[in-house]
């Protein structure tokens, strides 16, 4: 059952009721005419108005019902950030007891937070430095990411209320349990919020949103550079690519904004088109989006290794990736937590499982179309480090100075990959380093196996010799390859925040 006590006065800016249910709430922000109030006692005062928000692809909605760890909650308020990692969006949570707590995006998925404390004063944000280790409570984290951020629209109730549009620090710690720990420098002093991974069937969510193609009424345009109509089909899609002339167009400030757009003229065909449907790994998946990525090894930049990844979604379960190097295909997803890696970085622990390093190698993204939810850039670079599992296990970090994203999942075999998308007649065009011939128990190899392959050898030897005298005859340094990597799927849609409530 809700709770009953609840506190309706009559908004100061248009006389439409306003509504508190929660004790703990000092500011709405009025439906009707967008006045932002706070209350003092019996009384309602107008303190501004609020920015009109911008809609997002979540099912979520206020008023919606859920349960979390066995107790029930409505949804009652929202808040929009926007930090230098593009915009996202918090759900305030009202538990039927009085307290509350908060439903966030983080990183195309969602976390369930509540408050936390900490027993000692926290430092100043400035004593955070991405990648480094720290502790609260006696609890290891890493620092993943630390900018700043500021509040930019909100309806509903809330407990807390940064001043609009006026940047403060937010700083992510994730420990390798799968946590993250969002420090709020919006408030004084700090506030704290724990987080887990939480997927909205485990939230039982009720009252969700018809369905996602509802929302993207209205949300069509005329391309910036060539005229031609462009549609979004999710409604909070931070950037999408003109059909037409591929064109790459910013939608993070919406778009009644300025379109901020890059041609592209390096056209990259996806195995996969966007837009196609399939089943994989019991989820059902539609291709939103894909981008084509550039390594290069550090200490040699004429050495040049590509990959390709595909933005999947799906209605509960957010968004994943599923990723196409040489050496396979492979499904993966941001992590909430973080793993524990040793100090040269070789080895990492996330969820009792260990990884090692396999490689590292800066990244660029060369090439993007279909939609996003983050604001991908064409040129975008991050430093990657990849490592490996026991059963095809796989663990992908990507670092810019102001966050480190960590990716989670294991390889995928390319004919399932086919099949699940009905893509069966490119199963050999999707062949990559799982496609390497296999023997059952007692199985032999004949002669003619073994003639075939020596011959391949001594092929493989002339060829090779040839490139080294044609190299040495130019002076040249490599070129282009297609060295294996499993990338692990670059994710920046904000990070998460979930402090100082």
């Amino acid at each position: 059952m809700t709770a009953e006590r609840k506190y309706t006065a009559p908004c100061p800016g248009c006389g439409a009721p306003v509504e508190f249910r929660s004790a703990q709430s000092t500011h709405a922000v009025c439906s009707f005419c967008r006045s932002t109030v706070v209350r003092d006692g019996a009384t309602l005062a107008r303190v501004g108005k609020m920015a009109e928000l911008f809609d997002d692809h979540s099912p979520l909605q206020l008023m919606a019902r859920g349960s979390w760890q066995g107790k029930d909650f409505t949804l009652v308020g929202r808040l929009q950030y926007r930090g230098a990692s593009g915009p996202w969006t918090e759900w305030v949570a009202l538990f039927d007891d009085g307290t509350s707590g908060w439903v966030a995006e983080d990183n195309g998925a969602y976390v369930f937070a509540l408050p936390a404390a900490s027993e000692r004063a926290m430092p100043s944000a400035e004593q955070f430095r991405v990648g480094a280790s720290t502790a609260v409570n006696g609890k290891s984290y890493q620092v993943t990411s630390n900018e700043q951020v500021a509040l930019v629209a909100a309806e509903g109730e809330l407990p807390h209320l940064p001043s609009l549009n006026t940047p403060f620090a937010m700083v992510e710690l994730r420990s390798p349990d799968n946590e993250v720990l969002s420090v709020d420098y919006g408030a004084t002093p700090p506030g704290l919020a724990r987080g887990r991974p939480a997927a909205l069937e485990e939230l039982k969510v009720s009252g969700l949103r018809e369905d996602s193609e509802q929302v993207s009424t209205g949300r069509q345009f005329a391309c910036p550079n060539c005229g031609a109509p462009v549609e979004a089909h999710f409604a909070d899609s931070k950037a999408i690519t003109c059909r037409a002339c591929n064109t790459l167009i910013d939608l993070s400030s919406g778009i009644g904004g300025e379109l901020r757009h890059a041609v592209q003229d390096e056209p990259v065909q996806p195995l996969i088109p966007l837009g196609s449907t399939g089943q994989l790994q019991g989820v059902h998946w539609q291709v939103v989006g894909f981008q084509h990525r550039i390594g290069t090894e550090p200490d040699d930049p004429d050495e040049h290794f590509g990959w390709s990844e595909y933005l999947l979604y799906n209605r509960k379960r957010g968004f994943t990736f599923l990723v196409d190097s040489t050496d396979g295909w492979s499904v993966v997803k941001p992590a909430t937590g973080a793993p524990m890696v040793k100090k040269d970085m070789q080895t990492a622990v996330y969820l009792g499982t260990t990884y090692r390093q396999q490689y590292a190698y800066k990244a660029r993204t060369t090439y993007v179309a279909g939609e996003f939810y983050w604001p991908v850039e064409r040129g975008h670079a991050t430093f990657n480090r990849d490592y490996a599992g026991g059963h095809g296990a796989l663990l992908s970090m990507e670092e810019t100075p102001r966050e480190r994203t960590w990716s989670v999942g294991s390889k995928v075999d390319s004919d399932l990959v086919a099949r699940a998308f009905g893509l069966e007649a490119k199963s050999g065009l999707m062949k990559r380093g799982d496609a390497g011939p296999t023997s059952g128990k007692g199985a032999g190899c004949g002669c003619a196996t073994i003639v075939l392959v020596v011959l391949a050898i001594l092929i493989l030897l002339a060829l090779l010799k040839a490139c080294e005298d044609d190299n040495w005859t130019r002076g040249s340094g490599t070129g282009y390859t297609s060295s294996p990597r499993s990338g692990g799927g670059y994710s920046g849609g904000g990070g998460w925040s979930g402090g100082g409530k």
